[in-house]
This record gives C-alpha cells, structure tokens and sequence, in this order.
C-alpha cells in the first residue's frame, strides 16, 4: 500500500508538473515586439527630387523577458502610371540604439531590447528622376526577426506613402440623382497617416455647403485605421482551411487566409456555429445567416486583390468604432457625414452616420455607386440633397 501511495503521489506530482510547465509556456509572451511608426516627413519641395524620412520604434513591453532582433531589413517598391525606367531609389536605415553607435557600413548587428525598453530605427528614402511627377506610392516592407524564448521568428512591418496629392481646388462635375446631387471626390492614396476629419478638411470643405452629406467607403476608413494585415502575417488554423470551401469562389471568405483574418476578430468557435447554423437556415430556405450569426465584420472582409495596389497584396478588415469616426468628422468640420458598403451591385449598406443624415437620402444618391469600383482612387463622396 506504501509503495501503492508513493506511486500515485510521483505520478500526481509529474502530471502537476507538466500541467504547470504547460501553463507557463501557453501564458508566456516571449518574442512579444511592438512596432510603431512616427510621423513620416515627404518632401517633395525639388520636382526632380523627392525625399522621404521617418521613424520605426521596436518596443518590448515585457516586464520579464528581454528580446533580440538579430536581422532587420527594408525592401521598397514605387508604384507609377508610367514606367519607371529612368527613376533613381536608394534607401538607408540607421540603427538609432540608446546604448550603441550605429555602424558607419550600415550592418544590422544583433541587438538586445531590454525588459520595457525599445529602440528606434531612422529610414530615408531618396527618389530622383526628370519627372516624378508620375509616381503615385512608395510601399515599404520591413522584414526583421525576433529571437527569444519562442524561438526565432520572422515579422513583417509595412508602410505605404504617398507620393502624389490631388489639387483639393480643382473644378469637379457633380452627377445629379433623382433627390439630391452628388460629387465624387478624388484624393491622394489614403494611409495610417492619416485621419478622417484630415481628409474632410483637405478635400472636401473647398466643395461643401451647409446641409451637404459626405460618405466614405468602408475600406478606405479601414486602411486609415491600419486594419490590414499582409498574408505572411495570416497563419490559417483549423476551421479556416476546411470552412473555406464552403464559400463561393467570389467570396472574401473563400481562402483560408481570408476566412482567417475573421477567424482572429470574432474567434473560431462562433465562426463554426455560424457555418453551422447557417447552414441549416439555408436547408430551411433562409440564405445569408452565416453573415448574421458570424457579425458584421464577415460581410466586410476584403480578400487579397478587393482593393487598390499596393493594398490589393493585404487583407482587409471592416473599419472599427465606426460611429465614433463619423461623429468625429461632424464634430471636427460641421459637416454630416457616413461610412458606407457600396458596389456595383447597386448595394448600399450604411455602416454608421451622423443622427442628422437620411437614410434613404444616402440610399438612393449612392444607389449607382459613384465612388466607382474600380481606379477611380474616389473613396469620398459629397450628397446634397435637393431642397
């Protein structure tokens, strides 16, 4: 009976032991690195000469852990309407450590972030041609590794720029609707660097009068907020890679990595019961419950190619807090505003507008899409309703 005891305690004792090691490696944020960037200065003061400088902060939250970045590199691709033999691109990064001088050859060498600490990297970006007055975007992809107790991992960071700003004066033709009149609205790519009421302000105030509505589409207010994630980012797990060929090939959702990237906001199991439960809808003649019991943000997922380039390489997410945005435009211009889901399909879902906007006014100014689904690059639309 001893012996008996002393071999279910040692086994009590491994089980316990393994059950906590397990906790601890589950509940570890090892390799945990939060990168950010500053605001980027362009100057595009020379024609013949555009300069882009910014900043890459590597900052380690952990209270216990340190983390190494062994490699960091950029790699920049510049979009234009014409070709780009002719344009020169060169591109540096300077390691801005607070404890070390970065090397005059421009080697990357391994470097600790501390518990709590971060660290910064410089990058200047120089383009120069006879006319760069062609070129549309700068996309910046920074590839860098985090070593620590999860191992080594390669990450992604990813920044677009634009390079080419619309005149916000320029004389635009209004569309006339049954109700109201409408007026599409070019701008310049559309970035996390900016904002909503910046937008509003720049491009749509020099055209705006009292009682006018301005929208903007969904996607775009996404991209704003930096909800896009590049598919190397994307790790599709269970229910995403069998779930996926369930979806019609047309369908955001019909990828694994597309179907993942709502997995990650809304969780897989309430993906799983909205499969399920909308499949047995539709045996019941009732299409279209997955949407419903999977939220809102299933039906606003943008797959790879959903959108303009270079964002046509991301997956996009639906805009978040978008009451939020729409109240802050109003707060911030004086003008009504709406984030909406148009397409071609003469579809028009109103995600969230200010109190004073009508609903089928919106409705049938944007019935016809005049945003545009294609490389109109229009995302804002200004509605005045006729009196």
């Amino acid at each position: 009976m001893i012996v008996e005891g002393i071999g279910i305690g040692l086994g009590l004792a491994i089980v316990l032991g393994w059950a906590g090691l397990e906790s601890r490696y589950r509940k570890g944020r090892g390799n945990t690195l939060q990168v950010s960037t500053g605001q980027w200065k362009l100057d595009f003061d020379q024609p013949h000469h555009y300069i882009l400088r910014g900043e890459l902060t590597l900052h380690n939250p952990l209270a216990d852990l340190e983390v190494m970045v062994p490699e960091l590199r950029a790699e920049l691709v510049v979009l234009s309407k014409e070709s780009l033999d002719g344009v020169e691109q060169s591109m540096r990064l300077t390691s801005r450590h607070p404890d070390a001088e970065a090397r005059a050859d421009g080697y990357w060498f391994a470097y600790i972030v501390k518990k709590r600490q971060q660290t910064k990297v410089s990058i200047d970006i120089d383009l120069k041609g006879a006319d760069l007055s062609t070129l549309r975007v700068a996309w910046l992809r920074i590839d860098y590794t985090t070593y620590g107790p999860k191992g080594r991992i390669p990450r992604v960071h990813h920044e677009v720029l634009p390079l080419a700003y619309p005149d916000a004066q320029q004389t635009l033709r209004w569309r006339s609707s049954q109700e109201s009149e409408v007026l599409p609205i070019p701008t310049h790519l559309l970035t996390r660097l900016d904002s909503c009421p910046d937008i509003v302000r720049r491009y749509v105030v020099p055209h705006a009068k009292p009682g006018d509505i301005v929208t903007i589409g969904e996607t775009p207010v996404a991209i704003i907020q930096g909800r896009y994630r590049h598919p190397t980012d994307i790790h599709p797990g269970w229910v995403a890679k069998r779930l996926c060929y369930f979806f019609l090939p047309t369908s955001s959702l019909a990828t694994a990595c597309g179907l993942q990237s709502l997995v990650d906001v809304v969780g897989p199991w309430r993906v799983l019961f909205a499969f399920v439960g909308g499949s047995i809808l539709k045996i019941l003649g009732k299409p279209g419950g997955f949407y419903q019991l999977a939220g809102e943000q299933a039906r606003l997922v943008d797959d790879v190619t959903g959108t303009l380039p270079p964002y046509d390489q991301f997956v996009v997410l639906g805009p978040e807090n978008a009451q939020a945005v729409v109240d802050e435009i109003k707060a911030e211009t004086g003008i009504s505003a709406a984030i909406v889901d148009v397409n071609d399909l003469k579809a028009v879902k109103v995600l969230a507008a200010t109190a004073d906007v009508s609903m089928a006014t919106l409705q049938q100014a944007l019935i016809d899409n005049p945003a545009g689904n294609s490389d109109e690059q229009t995302p804002v639309v200004l509605v005045r309703p006729r009196s």
